[in-house]
């Protein structure tokens, strides 16, 4: 049975992966992955396969990350993606 998992901090404290604003494509790699390590260290604790994003530069970020920090098993899914294959079942 699968079931949802907040990660921690909570809410307005979470952590951010570090591919927003445009760093997907700014040419700073090495930065954005090293700001992406806080975020893959909380999903780690959290023991979670799956992560749920909003937008396009998380996707893009987690999906490199992973690849990173030896997590190429994550699947990394857009909101609209569960929404569909809730309407789907």
């Amino acid at each position: 049975m699968e079931k949802w998992v907040d990660l921690f901090p909570v809410k307005q404290h979470q952590i951010c992966c570090g591919g927003g604003g445009g760093a997907l494509t700014n040419g700073y790699n090495k930065e954005r992955i090293l700001y992406g390590k806080r975020k893959i260290e909380q999903i780690k604790a959290s023991g979670v396969e799956m992560i749920i994003v909003p937008c396009h530069g998380c996707h893009g970020q987690f999906e490199s990350l992973k690849k990173e920090y030896g997590m190429e098993n994550l699947t990394v899914k857009y909101l609209w993606e569960i929404v569909a294959d809730a309407l789907i079942i």
